[in-house]
């Protein structure tokens, strides 16, 4: 009778012993790997979405965006697009954070290569010079105005955090190398501030030479003296 007792016992220890050999079987991987291809065609979906957004918009105005023109652009159909999005204005508050996400992302990677405080303090400028020479916020503006202005609005509290970041390193070598406190927000506030004005009210042949005089504005910062031009 014992010898039936751990005979049984042995039968039901038996399955457990194979559980290893489960997890490291085909099926697992090759389902993980399904899983990430579909979200990466969603994704790109998405942004084909967006980018037909943006041409449409820049076209014809935010006002004038219709569904049918996106999906049209964007080569997919009225099913798809309503995979992703409920309604026009749903589409254009999530083209509205794809744009700020785009630009705050972009800074990041334009910085990122930079340790030096000097280097990453130049890479800024580059950056700002670069989005207002080639960036379409101002024909953003011309076309679907109050569009972009609430864009505008919307993205400026957390561009000032953003551009905090990204310069962290470089008030950190100013403060230290001139033995001063830096307003890092207020900072940060003027020259997204700069970047506005810049959009609103174009600087023209004169604009190539506004990052220098920003530069030159802060190193008066770090050695306290102030323009009396």
């Amino acid at each position: 009778m014992a010898e039936a007792v751990e005979a049984g016992k042995a039968k039901v220890k038996k399955p457990r012993a194979t559980a290893s050999a489960k997890e490291g079987a085909e099926p697992a991987p090759v389902k993980a790997v399904k899983a990430v291809r579909r979200n990466r065609r969603s994704e790109s979906t998405i942004l084909g979405i967006f980018d037909a957004t943006e041409a449409v918009v820049l076209e014809s105005g935010a006002d004038r965006v219709n569904i049918l023109d996106v999906c049209e652009t964007a080569g997919i159909s009225r099913g798809t697009f309503y995979r992703y999005f409920s309604s026009q204005d749903d589409l254009l508050d999530a083209f509205s954070r794809h744009r700020r996400d785009r630009f705050h992302a972009a800074l990041i990677e334009a910085t990122a290569p930079y340790t030096d405080p000097d280097e990453r303090f130049d890479a800024v400028l580059r950056f700002v010079d670069d989005y207002l020479e080639r960036g379409n916020a101002r024909r953003l503006l011309v076309v679907a105005p109050e569009y972009a202005m609430r864009w505008l609005q919307r993205i400026f509290p957390d561009s000032v955090i953003r551009f905090q970041d990204v310069l962290g390193p470089v008030f950190d070598a100013w403060e230290s190398r001139a033995g001063i406190k830096i307003d890092r927000e207020l900072t940060c506030e003027l020259l997204v501030r700069y970047i506005l004005s810049e959009i609103l009210v174009p600087a023209g042949p004169e604009r190539r030479s506004l990052p220098r005089r920003l530069e030159r504005m802060f190193a008066m910062l770090m050695q306290g003296r102030v323009s009396r031009r």
